[in-house]
């Protein structure tokens, strides 16, 4: 299924007891109109506050509900901050977390006067930014680096932290800056620090070099790690799987 929610009343994606979270909510109501005891996966595990418009997750279902009715039936039960856009069958095989080829978010800055009808989705700066100092510091992070100095606190068990951006975009938009990434994979806290170092050069506290030397294992201690930017300007844009969608576990 691909799902969109406003993530300001959730606690992230992943469920978590006594905590409101999509997939908890969506994983109730699945139970409710199937009856089924049934575990929903996500392509994604976005942070507290964060938001999706093309957010991906699967689960194993016998109901004997045809699968283009799934949307209509689950999105009368759901919230209104959260409906099902479009659902598939998929093969036995498929995992949308794992069979991923790439993710694409996006993060949005407020360079106006606070907007009312828009706080809940970006972070407000109010002030302008140089966008084309910010285009010099993504560049320096496109391609395949080892990200750590981008990123929050990682579970122990995760050993590697070199990543592929195969796209990174700043652009004005209006009163907004956005910043469009596209990458087979994100750490933790990754895209928010990101969007956070930009921010820092945008603004004329960080040079573009810094942004290239906190990839550097050798040199990025030494520095001053970039601010992690609120949740709430971040949003899941897309999930893309190719034509054969296969486990690229072994890949990462």
């Amino acid at each position: 299924m691909v799902v969109a929610y406003d993530g300001t009343e959730f606690c992230g994606w992943a469920a978590q007891e006594g905590r409101r979270t999509v997939q908890g909510t969506l994983t109730e109501a699945v139970r409710r109109v199937s009856g089924e005891e049934i575990e929903i996966q996500g392509a994604s595990r976005t942070d507290s506050g964060a938001h999706a418009e093309g957010q991906v997750c699967h689960f194993d279902a016998d109901a004997q509900i045809p699968v283009e009715k799934w949307p209509a039936i689950l999105n009368r039960v759901l919230a209104p901050d959260v409906c099902v856009r479009s659902s598939a069958a998929a093969p036995i095989t498929f995992d949308s977390r794992f069979s991923a080829a790439s993710r694409e978010y996006r993060y949005r800055i407020q360079c106006s006067a606070r907007d009312p009808f828009r706080s809940r989705f970006v972070h407000e700066y109010g002030r302008e930014l140089n966008v084309g100092r910010m285009k010099e510091a993504a560049a320096k992070l496109l391609g395949d680096h080892d990200f750590r100095a981008y990123t929050e606190e990682l579970d122990p068990c995760v050993e590697n932290t070199r990543r592929s951006l195969l796209r990174f975009e700043v652009r004005s938009v209006r009163d907004e800056v956005w910043v469009d990434v596209v990458g087979t994979a994100f750490l933790r806290g990754m895209m928010r620090r990101m969007a956070g170092a930009l921010f820092e050069v945008g603004r004329g506290r960080r040079s573009v070099e810094e942004v290239s030397r906190l990839l550097d294992p050798e040199e990025r201690d030494r520095l001053q790690w970039p601010v992690v930017l609120p949740a709430k300007g971040l949003c899941l844009m897309r999930v893309r799987y190719g034509r054969h969608p296969r486990d690229h576990r072994t890949a990462r």
